[in-house]
């Protein structure tokens, strides 16, 4: 596979689409046919990048935060996913770019505000993966034992299995996402097939023990689990047709996701109980109780697929973004190579994998808790939703579905934005790093 960065001539780039010499609107993609991936491949790659840790940890974590009322804030953001990944598959099909919503802020508002979705996306990732790779690592201490050892060691060896994987292709990625996707889903159905038998309507009561205010930051915890929405844009230029394919695959994802998360969320609240925000592993408890026995192994194997999938789907999008904002100007230009159509951004894809393997060693010889790093990294993707889907307003046609689905999302995501509270400090600080580095580049441009 050729590594040399180029830009097909029917991919419109950030840089070709400058905000002043491009209508909003005016960009049509629909024939663009030199991509690799199929719709079920993008359907797997966006399934994976959502449906993930968030399933295996977060019905807990919610239920401690609000009890079985957690389960309207889930019920909330499916349906906030629905406005949400209809405007991000209207802007991918229209303008198919590795740079995702950078690109599509970039057009919108200029290099400024690029940059900082760019950057907030990317530093997102790294962060995110070492919290995720944790969880996967925590379901198979919970059942061969070894505590935060066997944890730490599983969930490095999760980060090198998905570094392997994208630097062989991308091709290899969408059919190894395929199988994954297949495979967890199966493994969810089960869980939650198996169990509803033993569910128990009383264990709903009393509703909201916490408060109906608990809702609230309960859905912000709960943004984790439907981060990803805008993962797939920075892929939409490997689709065979981005127009047709990225539509289809967006609809069947929602539905796929919607369904199971819901499906989880009350089979862990109606089955377990009040044991529900005891658990660190509820999917193995779930899995004890349908099937019976030692199933917290095989909830260990159900937690390392979900685990993969979501770290290789994440992977895949940040190196590619990684490459567009080196190539854009945004980042150092020792990144651009790979963000070619079909090229692999081998560079973007150490830049990630090297900064994951030191969030985790951070987090293991500091001792963090896992709660505020989701919730830093929850704040970062509120912020890229926020500033993509204002780019959507400004960029879909009038009238269109798109643009009517993104002015839906938009209110719900800053209400969400509000309810993320000090966390945003995190994406205001990587907001500023972005712009000084604009700064400083456009100062040794005018030295030079």
């Amino acid at each position: 596979m050729n590594d040399t960065a180029s830009q097909p001539r029917d991919v419109p780039t950030a840089r070709a689409a400058a905000p002043r010499a491009t209508a909003p609107g005016t960009v049509a993609t629909g024939r663009h046919t030199t991509g690799r991936y199929t719709t079920a491949q993008a359907t797997a790659l966006y399934v994976g990048a959502v449906l993930g840790t968030g399933v295996i940890t977060l019905p807990a974590m919610a239920a401690e935060t609000a009890g079985p009322a957690s389960l309207v804030s889930w019920a909330a953001l499916v349906a906030l996913s629905v406005p949400l990944a209809a405007a991000f598959a209207a802007l991918g099909a229209r303008y198919p770019d590795a740079g995702g919503v950078s690109s599509y802020a970039r057009i919108a508002f200029g290099d400024r505000l690029a940059s900082v979705v760019g950057w907030c996306f990317f530093l997102a990732v790294p962060p995110g993966a070492a919290a995720a790779a944790f969880f996967g690592g925590s379901y198979v201490a919970e059942a061969f034992g070894g505590g935060s050892t066997t944890a730490t060691l599983t969930a490095a060896a999760l980060m090198l299995a998905v570094t392997c994987a994208n630097a062989v292709g991308l091709r290899t990625t969408g059919r190894l996402q395929l199988a994954l996707a297949a495979l967890l889903v199966t493994l969810l159905v089960a869980a939650v097939v198996l169990s509803l038998p033993h569910a128990r309507m009383a264990n709903l009561q009393p509703f909201a023990p916490h408060g109906w205010a608990a809702i609230g930051p309960a859905a912000t915890l709960l943004v984790w689990s439907f981060a990803g929405w805008e993962a797939i844009t920075h892929l939409a230029a490997e689709l065979r047709r981005p127009a047709r394919d990225l539509p289809r695959a967006t609809g069947a994802a929602v539905a796929v996701v919607g369904l199971l998360y819901l499906s989880v969320a009350f089979a862990v609240i109606a089955v377990l109980g009040s044991a529900a925000a005891e658990t660190d592993a509820p999917l193995g408890e779930l899995m004890a109780v349908g099937v019976g026995g030692d199933a917290r192994k095989l909830a260990a194997v159900a937690a390392l697929l979900l685990t993969l999938g979501t770290m290789n789907a994440y992977y895949a999008a940040a190196a590619k973004l990684g490459a567009a904002l080196g190539r854009d100007g945004s980042a150092p230009a020792w990144l651009a190579r790979g963000s070619g159509v079909g090229e692999v951004p081998r560079r973007g894809l150490a830049v990630v994998s090297g900064l994951a393997l030191v969030s985790l060693a951070t987090v293991t010889a500091a001792d963090v808790e896992v709660r505020p790093l989701v919730l830093m990294t929850t704040a970062s993707f509120v912020t890229v939703y926020a500033i993509g889907v204002a780019a959507a307003l400004r960029l879909l046609p009038r009238g269109s579905g798109g643009r009517a689905a993104a002015g839906a999302a938009l209110l719900a995501v800053v209400a969400l934005l509000l309810m993320s509270g000090a966390y945003l400090l995190w994406p205001l600080a990587v907001s500023g790093a972005a712009l000084l580095y604009l700064r400083l580049r456009r100062a040794r441009t005018m030295v030079g």
